[in-house]
C-alpha cells in the first residue's frame, strides 16, 4: 500500500479554536471550531483576488487557483512563490509576462460555497481538452475509497463545517485537502499536482460537495477523467461532463452509486450484496452533505 502524499492534520492548533457554548438541554459543552481567514493572492504584482481559507497550504492555493481561472498556464515558469502569514498573502511572479486584465473585467459566481468566482471566460480551454480514454473506475476501487475516505482522520471529523476533496489512483487515497470552500480545497490540489508534476490522466477526484458545473469544469481543467461525489448532480454539471467525456458518478455511500456520465469506464468487479452499508455516523454526515453543499 502506497503511502499518502498529504493528508488532514486534524491536531494542527492553528486550524481550529475551542470555544465554549450551551447544548439543547442547556447544558455546558466544548467544541472546537474551524478558522476562517482572508489570503489575498497576487500575480506579478497585481491583485487577484481574495479567498476565505483555513490557513493552511496558501502557495499550492495559489498555484491552483491561478491555473483553475487560466491565468496561469500549464507551461508557465514560476520564478518565484512568497507567502507573508503576517500580511494574508501569496504572490506567485513568472518569467512570463502576464496579460489578464480581461479576464479580471468579467467575473461570474459560481455555485460554489462561499461564492466562488470564476473570471473571464468560464468554457475557456474546456472544449479543447482531451480526458484520457484509458482510465476506469473499478466498483471494488470506489467502495473502498469512499470507505477509506469517511475514515480519515480530518477537520471535518474533528470541527465539521468544513468540505473536503481527495485525489485518488486505483483504490488509494494519495492527496486529502479540506478547506470551508470547495473550491478552495481543489485549487489547493490542482497547486500541489502541478508543483511536484504529478500527472492526471490516471487519477480519480473525490468531492464531499454537489457535481455542479463548476466542478466539473475545474476536474477537466485539471485533466482528470474520473470525478466522484457523495452529493448529488447538477443538470448542467451533468451536461458538461457528457460533452467532455468525464466520468461522473454521484450519491457514493455504503454499496450505492450512481453514474450519469462516461458509463464505459466502469467496471462491475465487486458485488454490492458483499459491501458493508455505511456507519450511521456517516449517513448522517452524508444527509447533511446533500443539504448544505
Amino acid at each position: 500500500m502506497r503511502t499518502p502524499l498529504l493528508l488532514p492534520d486534524p491536531s494542527d492548533p492553528t486550524l481550529t479554536q475551542p470555544v465554549v457554548g450551551i447544548d439543547q438541554e442547556g447544558r455546558r459543552v466544548e467544541a472546537r471550531i474551524v478558522h476562517e481567514r482572508p489570503l489575498t493572492i497576487f500575480l506579478n504584482g497585481r491583485e487577484i483576488v481574495t479567498v476565505m481559507t483555513i490557513g493552511d497550504h496558501p502557495e499550492e492555493l495559489a498555484l491552483g487557483y491561478l491555473l483553475n481561472q487560466n491565468m496561469l498556464r500549464p507551461d508557465d515558469v514560476v520564478t518565484a512563490v512568497e507567502h507573508d502569514p503576517e500580511l494574508e498573502l501569496v504572490v506567485v511572479r513568472t518569467a512570463r509576462e502576464t496579460d489578464f486584465e480581461q479576464k479580471l473585467s468579467k467575473k461570474i459566481r459560481t455555485s460554489g460555497c462561499a461564492q466562488g468566482t470564476v473570471f473571464g471566460d468560464l468554457m475557456e480551454r474546456f472544449e479543447e481538452i482531451r480526458l484520457s480514454t484509458d482510465a476506469i473506475l473499478k466498483t471494488s476501487w470506489l467502495y473502498a475509497l469512499t470507505k477509506k475516505i469517511n475514515t480519515t482522520p480530518s477537520l471535518y471529523l474533528e470541527a465539521g463545517a468544513i468540505h473536503g476533496c481527495v485525489l485518488c489512483r486505483a483504490d488509494e487515497i494519495l492527496i486529502y485537502m479540506e478547506d470551508v470552500g470547495r473550491h478552495n480545497a481543489v485549487d489547493k490540489i490542482a497547486g500541489f499536482m502541478w508543483k511536484h508534476g504529478l500527472p492526471p490522466e490516471d487519477k480519480i477526484f473525490y468531492t464531499t460537495g454537489r457535481l455542479t458545473s463548476e466542478m466539473v469544469i475545474k476536474t477537466v481543467q485539471m485533466g482528470i477523467p474520473i470525478l466522484i461525489s457523495r452529493s448529488g448532480f447538477t443538470a448542467w454539471g451533468v451536461e458538461l461532463a457528457r460533452k467532455a467525456g468525464l466520468t461522473l458518478v454521484g450519491r457514493a455511500r455504503g454499496r450505492r452509486f450512481l453514474a450519469l456520465s462516461g458509463t464505459e469506464r466502469v467496471v462491475f468487479d465487486a458485488d454490492p450484496r458483499h459491501v458493508e452499508e455505511e456507519d450511521p455516523r456517516f449517513r448522517r454526515k452524508g444527509a447533511r452533505d446533500e443539504a448544505d453543499f
